[in-house]
């Protein structure tokens, strides 16, 4: 029996480089127009999809901790975040969460109180090794951590972003994160996969 060996598709499945933060991602094709990136990031992407569990028998005399007939899913904490390098008025209306602009002025303000609007889909996009994509999808995002400015002496000036995930009242059973695994299309070279929708969605219903 020899256990030193790893699946003979090991590279074709690396992730490589940072990957990019965007408002749109093409799934069919894994296109993206230049006005769909976020901003420029350094020190990669962070994405995260945490579930909470309660253990209905915790309190409960002589049941064993995390008995799997007593789990109880409450739900999932999905963030993506990054440091951002770019000052654009949406990018920073973005960091901010519950802001407008003006687009006379430049004028970034934050606001008050929180609309529905203020609530966006975000995609993070990355290579394959074989040609494919990745992807994930935060639905509903808010910026949940605030805007935070650092900058430096004869460097450039980082911004920490981070955004969150919501559920909808319109759409209860659908968690605010989805993964895709895409597969490289038949004319890439030494492909001979065909572009389509290869990975899992999170099955966020059971």
């Amino acid at each position: 029996m020899n256990f030193t060996q790893i699946p003979k598709n090991a590279f074709d499945e690396l992730q490589l480089d940072a990957g990019v933060l965007l408002k749109a991602l093409d799934l069919e094709t894994g296109g993206f127009k230049n006005e769909d990136i976020i901003c420029a990031t350094t020190g990669g992407i962070s994405i995260s999809c945490t579930p909470t569990y309660s253990d209905f028998a915790e309190d409960v005399d002589n049941a064993p901790n995390n008995m799997k007939e007593f789990k109880h899913l409450d739900g999932w904490e999905c963030k993506m975040s990054t440091t951002g390098l770019g000052t654009s008025p949406e990018s920073i209306r973005l960091g901010l969460g519950a802001a407008d602009i003006d687009e006379t002025t430049g004028e970034i303000t934050p606001r008050r109180s929180l609309k529905q609007s203020d609530f966006s889909d975000l995609w993070w996009g990355g290579n394959r090794a074989d040609g494919g994509f990745v992807a994930v999808q935060l639905l509903n995002a808010l910026s949940t951590a605030g805007y935070s400015l650092q900058t430096t002496k004869n460097g450039k000036g980082q911004v920490s972003l981070e955004f969150t995930g919501h559920v909808s009242i319109q759409d209860q059973d659908t968690m605010p994160m989805k993964f895709y695994s895409v597969g490289p299309a038949e004319n890439t070279p030494d492909s001979g996969t065909e572009s389509t929708y290869t990975g899992t969605e999170e099955d966020e219903t059971e």
